[in-house]
């Protein structure tokens, strides 16, 4: 059935006798898409839009994504490699020309000082790790709402926050080690015995213990992995955030279980396709070089085909980093749509501020207090959209 109304551009009059078109559907009756400022639509987030968007999270914003990924990621892995290097040859050179005796002192120093060197370079890695979490986190947050800011504006606005975050990686850290450390201990105890019944036990005990750690640490993992995000962006202490990421996981965790170990297994496939060649191509490569066997052209080449290996590992590890980070901080801005009606409160935002209106941190605006009613912050959130021209609530204390 056709609309009789009639409709004509304005200033338009027909002609005497001239009948009028039948107007065109309205705009306002049918479906229109939610707002795109940014990054992301401003709605809740399916599959597809979560991969795309942490692929352009790096074409976006590339220095302070990529760039601040490479330079932190090539910085460890320089470390880690440098280091145990150095280490491992010097030593190796002191108890050459050792007596035996010597020797054997040399030879258990340079193990202990590797130890050292290792558990040193790991604590670097993991402030790293929490850094680019962090400038990740923001980086998506803000080009949500379609903002583009630098790498120093990104630590501005983590000012106050990095140490919590630091602190929280370093504290996951040490519980996977603890955990690891203490299945190891158990495991050699069983070994210690030297019985056969007890070392079998001490097999089973070990795959049993890794394959539970395995599982307990990825449901672990995934319950908590709102964490970094909830200690920037909401500015929550880690013992609230730690709290708040099990809140806002809770009935989701085989959804985002799922893209976030999907992602992890696409990363490291193709890492794993870049670095492997040119692994067995370092292998393979010296003596075909250097046919004569000369010490001094061998330890050439192996440097340099190693430097190439460390830089293009570096790079895929950066690129890796950058992808997983950013879809754990888009799950993140999803859940609390779902939730808390996040995308109200980021749509009003832009609305203010194109306006040039004041307006407050939205990402801070319909968190709920921790233990508090989720429902009851989406219900805010959702009066706040329908009133329109209301006043966004107050942050929350830092």
């Amino acid at each position: 059935m056709s609309d009789s109304t009639s409709w004509a551009s304005p200033g338009w009059t027909p002609d005497a006798g001239q009948s009028i078109p039948n107007p065109p559907p309205s705009p306002a009756a049918g479906w229109t898409p939610p707002p795109k400022p940014g990054l992301i639509p401003l709605r809740p987030l399916d599959f597809g839009t979560v991969f795309g968007a942490s692929f352009q999270v790096l074409r976006r914003n590339p220095r302070p994504t990529f760039g601040a990924a490479l330079l932190l990621n090539a910085l460890v892995v320089f470390l880690s490699t440098s280091v145990s290097t150095v280490i491992l040859v010097s030593g190796l050179e002191r108890a050459s020309r050792a007596s035996l005796a010597d020797a054997t002192a040399i030879t258990t120093g340079t193990i202990g000082l590797s130890l050292v060197a290792a558990l040193i370079t790991v604590a670097i890695a993991l402030v790293a790790q929490a850094l680019l979490t962090g400038i990740i986190s923001l980086e998506v947050s803000r080009a949500t709402v379609g903002e583009k800011l630098t790498l120093r504006e990104l630590f501005a606005a983590g000012h106050g926050r990095w140490k919590a975050l630091i602190g929280w990686t370093m504290l996951l850290g040490a519980i996977v080690v603890a955990a690891i450390a203490a299945l190891i201990g158990l495991s050699i105890g069983f070994f210690a015995v030297g019985d056969p019944l007890a070392i079998a036990g001490g097999v089973i005990l070990l795959v049993v213990g890794a394959l539970g750690l395995l599982v307990v640490g990825a449901w672990v993992a995934t319950m908590l992995a709102f964490v970094p995000a909830a200690i920037v962006l909401e500015r929550l202490s880690i013992a609230a955030a730690l709290r708040r990421s099990w809140q806002l996981v809770r009935g989701s965790f085989w959804r985002i279980f799922g893209i976030v170990l999907l992602l992890t297994v696409m990363v490291n496939v193709a890492v794993t396709i870049v670095t492997t060649p040119l692994q067995l191509v370092t292998t393979f490569a010296t003596p075909l070089l250097n046919p004569a066997g000369e010490l001094e052209t061998d330890l050439t080449a192996f440097l340099a085909l190693n430097i190439v290996v460390i830089g293009l590992t570096a790079v895929a590890g950066a690129i890796g980093a950058v992808l997983t980070t950013s879809a754990i901080s888009l799950l993140y801005i999803d859940r609390r749509m779902r939730t808390e009606g996040l995308d109200l409160e980021l749509q009003r935002f832009v609305e203010l501020r194109a306006s040039g209106a004041p307006a407050v941190d939205p990402y801070r605006t319909t968190a709920p207090s921790v233990g508090g009613s989720a429902g009851a912050s989406a219900a805010g959130a959702s009066a706040g959209g329908s009133a329109g021209g209301s006043a966004p609530a107050e942050p929350a204390a830092p």
